[in-house]
């Protein structure tokens, strides 16, 4: 066997707790692309680990709004540059 179906088979020996067997998954192929086709994988774009910073979430919707009112322009020129091709998989 190879070292991830290893790891993948240690999982479920530790755990039957399907939310952690779910979250070693994750952690051992990767997220893939938040935006895009890749479902595993390094991440392209870090955006924050979902399990790990709730606090930063919360505080980022709060702040986002007030973000693009204010400078719109700017925000809109940051997020093409930071999103490439990739904003038409926000639309989804």
């Amino acid at each position: 066997l190879s070292e991830t179906a290893r790891e993948r088979l240690r999982a479920m020996v530790d755990t039957n707790d399907g939310f952690e067997i779910a979250r070693r998954d994750l952690e051992i192929r990767g997220p893939g692309e938040f935006l895009g086709a890749r479902q595993s994988g390094a991440p392209l774009l870090r955006f924050a680990d979902l399990a790990t910073d709730e606090d930063l979430l919360v505080w980022a919707r709060q702040i986002a709004p007030m973000l693009l009112a204010k400078y719109p322009e700017m925000a809109e020129r940051h997020i093409a540059r930071w999103l490439g091709g990739k904003s038409e998989f926000l639309k989804a």
